[in-house]
């Protein structure tokens, strides 16, 4: 899901902003430890492939992606300042906290996870799926802050997404569009004719 802020941004970013414009501001940013942002995305990717041929990192899989959110946060927490982070953090805390407490794994509702795959909607129910996620049940702390939300046409993907994922898109969005769009010019040689 994070995906969707961060697509959403650069279009809405390169159409008010232009493209010229937001392509030099989008490569002027930097970030306090940026090259971490990236590297849990990759790690993310690794996880998903080699928990399926090993029965001894599926079993530690709930801990280590518990630990790339806490990493995370640290990353959201040093670049606090920027705008929308404050948001992004939220969001990402939000999902950290349900799968804390639900062992490392984020639960989904039968109800939202009926847009997905019907294959992946059967390991889910069955419990042979595995990935960070398990089918939300009357044992799930805190569900309403699980993937409750499904996303199917016309959004662009089809998805089972949280509150969480929500507020933390939102922030990525502003963040982006901050960051391509200028400065109004009126404004701008307004503020110059002044001084």
């Amino acid at each position: 899901m994070v995906y969707d802020g961060i697509i959403l941004g650069l279009i809405i970013g390169f159409f008010r902003g232009g493209v010229k414009h937001g392509l030099v501001q989008f490569s002027n940013i930097r970030l306090k430890a940026g090259w971490i942002f990236p590297f849990l995305l990759v790690f993310q990717f690794f996880m998903y492939y080699i928990q399926e041929r090993s029965s001894t990192i599926a079993a530690a899989s709930g801990y280590i992606f518990t630990a790339v959110y806490a990493v995370g946060l640290i990353f959201l927490w040093l670049n606090r300042h920027n705008k929308g982070f404050w948001m992004i953090m939220t969001g990402v805390f939000l999902n950290f906290l349900v799968m804390f407490v639900n062992g490392g794994r984020m639960p989904v509702s039968l109800e939202a996870a009926s847009v997905l795959d019907p294959i992946y909607l059967k390991m889910l129910q069955s419990g042979d799926v595995v990935t960070k996620h398990f089918l939300l049940n009357s044992s799930t702390i805190l569900p309403f802050l699980g993937d409750i939300i499904p996303l199917s046409s016309p959004y662009p993907r089809t998805q089972a997404i949280s509150i969480g994922d929500v507020v933390m898109n939102v922030g990525i969005f502003l963040y982006i569009l901050q960051v391509m769009v200028p400065v109004n010019p009126k404004l701008k040689s307004q503020s110059v004719s002044d001084s």
